[in-house]
Protein backbone atom coordinates (compact mmCIF):
# COMPACT_ATOMS: atom_id res chain seq x y z
CA UNK A 1 0.00 0.00 0.00
CA UNK A 2 1.31 3.52 -0.59
CA UNK A 3 0.18 6.34 0.78
CA UNK A 4 -0.01 9.97 -1.09
CA UNK A 5 0.38 13.67 0.22
CA UNK A 6 -0.37 16.14 -2.20
CA UNK A 7 1.21 20.13 -2.10
CA UNK A 8 2.03 23.32 -3.69
CA UNK A 9 -1.58 24.24 -4.67
CA UNK A 10 -2.75 28.30 -3.93
CA UNK A 11 -4.45 30.94 -5.52
CA UNK A 12 -2.60 32.64 -8.61
CA UNK A 13 -3.85 35.06 -11.56
CA UNK A 14 -4.53 33.47 -14.86
CA UNK A 15 -1.11 33.09 -16.95
CA UNK A 16 0.68 31.95 -14.04
CA UNK A 17 2.45 29.32 -12.93
CA UNK A 18 2.53 26.48 -10.67
CA UNK A 19 4.21 22.96 -9.30
CA UNK A 20 2.37 20.66 -7.89
CA UNK A 21 4.03 17.89 -5.85
CA UNK A 22 2.71 14.54 -4.57
CA UNK A 23 4.96 12.84 -1.38
CA UNK A 24 4.72 8.94 -1.39
CA UNK A 25 5.29 6.67 1.42
CA UNK A 26 7.20 3.90 1.16
CA UNK A 27 9.84 1.94 -1.27
CA UNK A 28 7.83 0.92 -3.88
CA UNK A 29 7.07 3.90 -5.61
CA UNK A 30 8.78 3.10 -8.90
CA UNK A 31 6.68 -0.26 -8.87
CA UNK A 32 3.63 2.48 -9.80
CA UNK A 33 2.36 4.33 -12.76
CA UNK A 34 1.40 7.64 -11.45
CA UNK A 35 -1.26 10.17 -12.54
CA UNK A 36 -2.88 13.29 -11.81
CA UNK A 37 -6.68 14.05 -11.61
CA UNK A 38 -8.93 17.26 -11.03
CA UNK A 39 -12.24 18.02 -9.71
CA UNK A 40 -14.16 21.49 -9.81
CA UNK A 41 -17.24 22.42 -8.23
CA UNK A 42 -20.10 20.12 -9.34
CA UNK A 43 -18.34 18.34 -11.52
CA UNK A 44 -16.63 14.76 -11.99
CA UNK A 45 -13.31 14.25 -10.97
CA UNK A 46 -10.81 14.06 -14.53
CA UNK A 47 -7.95 12.92 -15.75
CA UNK A 48 -5.17 15.21 -16.39
CA UNK A 49 -2.08 13.23 -16.57
CA UNK A 50 -0.23 10.08 -16.15
CA UNK A 51 2.98 8.92 -16.00
CA UNK A 52 4.36 5.29 -16.28
CA UNK A 53 6.38 3.43 -13.39
CA UNK A 54 10.44 4.80 -14.85
CA UNK A 55 8.44 7.85 -16.60
CA UNK A 56 9.00 6.50 -20.52
CA UNK A 57 5.64 6.96 -21.26
CA UNK A 58 2.92 10.03 -20.76
CA UNK A 59 0.11 10.54 -20.99
CA UNK A 60 -2.18 13.91 -21.05
CA UNK A 61 -5.33 15.12 -20.84
CA UNK A 62 -6.46 17.17 -24.44
CA UNK A 63 -7.33 20.62 -22.21
CA UNK A 64 -3.82 20.13 -21.13
CA UNK A 65 -1.48 19.35 -23.67
CA UNK A 66 1.36 21.65 -24.00
CA UNK A 67 0.51 23.64 -20.35
CA UNK A 68 1.13 20.75 -18.24
CA UNK A 69 4.22 18.74 -17.49
CA UNK A 70 4.25 15.18 -15.38
CA UNK A 71 7.35 14.30 -14.07
CA UNK A 72 8.72 11.75 -11.49
CA UNK A 73 11.58 11.39 -9.05
CA UNK A 74 11.66 7.78 -8.12
CA UNK A 75 14.71 8.53 -6.09
CA UNK A 76 12.78 10.82 -3.98
CA UNK A 77 9.48 8.99 -3.89
CA UNK A 78 7.91 12.25 -5.45
CA UNK A 79 5.44 13.06 -8.50
CA UNK A 80 5.50 16.29 -10.13
CA UNK A 81 2.83 18.47 -11.98
CA UNK A 82 3.75 21.68 -13.89
CA UNK A 83 1.86 23.97 -14.74
CA UNK A 84 1.78 27.04 -16.53
CA UNK A 85 -0.57 29.12 -18.10
CA UNK A 86 -2.96 28.76 -15.93
CA UNK A 87 -6.36 29.65 -16.81
CA UNK A 88 -9.38 29.89 -14.56
CA UNK A 89 -11.11 26.93 -16.18
CA UNK A 90 -8.42 25.14 -14.28
CA UNK A 91 -9.39 25.88 -11.28
CA UNK A 92 -10.16 22.44 -8.96
CA UNK A 93 -8.71 20.24 -5.88
CA UNK A 94 -6.27 18.11 -7.95
CA UNK A 95 -5.78 14.62 -7.04
CA UNK A 96 -2.84 12.27 -7.59
CA UNK A 97 -3.15 8.79 -8.05
CA UNK A 98 -1.22 5.54 -7.99
CA UNK A 99 -2.06 2.49 -10.26
CA UNK A 100 -0.93 -1.40 -10.61
CA UNK A 101 -1.35 -0.90 -14.07
CA UNK A 102 2.01 -0.61 -16.28
CA UNK A 103 0.94 1.78 -18.79
CA UNK A 104 0.56 5.43 -18.20
CA UNK A 105 -3.48 4.70 -17.86
CA UNK A 106 -5.80 8.01 -18.18
CA UNK A 107 -9.05 5.28 -16.60
CA UNK A 108 -9.61 6.46 -12.82
CA UNK A 109 -10.94 2.76 -11.94
CA UNK A 110 -7.33 1.22 -12.69
CA UNK A 111 -6.24 3.74 -9.61
CA UNK A 112 -6.19 2.18 -6.20
CA UNK A 113 -4.49 4.93 -4.27
CA UNK A 114 -5.19 8.44 -3.67
CA UNK A 115 -4.23 11.46 -1.57
CA UNK A 116 -6.51 14.10 0.08
CA UNK A 117 -6.30 16.98 -2.83
CA UNK A 118 -4.49 20.30 -3.16
CA UNK A 119 -6.58 23.22 -4.23
CA UNK A 120 -5.82 25.16 -6.83
CA UNK A 121 -7.71 28.53 -7.73
CA UNK A 122 -7.07 30.91 -11.02
CA UNK A 123 -8.40 34.19 -10.77
CA UNK A 124 -8.85 35.67 -13.90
Amino acid sequence: QVQLVESGGGLVQAGDSLRLSCATSGRTFGYYTMGWFRQAPGREREFVAAISRFGASKNYADSVKGRFTISRDNAKNTLYLQMNSLKPEDTAVYYCAASNVAIATPQKSDYAYWGQGTQVTVSS
